[in-house]
């Protein structure tokens, strides 16, 4: 897995798909989460591009898309079960999938001894 400094983990697949999603560190942060509204399959974001839009009862953040491609799948069951993502953020509730355009973008990220650093 590779981290960004905004608590995304990004995990790739020998296919070019890239899957994404938050850290604990983040959803533990947001507190329980109560929305959450997807991107639409077959969008080509750049990096930097809002994705995702999560509320929680402490605050509303945005989850950006960590690389230039298109999104492939969405994790549509976190729309009807929103808590999945306090549950098993590093897991089942993976936001989307990216094919990106570019496979190093990955290297502007960290591994997880460097995230664990971050976040200390």
């Amino acid at each position: 897995m590779k981290y960004t400094e905004e608590h995304e983990w990004l995990l790739a697949d020998d296919d070019g798909i890239v899957t994404v999603g938050i850290t604990e560190h983040a959803a533990t942060s947001l507190g329980d989460i109560v929305f959450v509204e997807m991107p639409e399959e077959g969008a080509t974001v750049a990096k930097g591009d809002e994705c995702v839009v999560i509320e929680s009862v402490k605050a509303a953040s945005d989850v950006i898309s960590p690389l230039d491609g298109e999104i492939v799948e969405v994790n549509s069951a976190l729309e009807d079960d929103p808590g999945k993502i306090n549950e098993d953020p590093t897991g089942d509730a993976w936001f989307f999938k990216i094919r990106t355009a570019d496979a190093s973008q990955l290297d502007d990220y960290m591994d997880e001894a460097a995230y664990k650093d971050l976040i200390g």
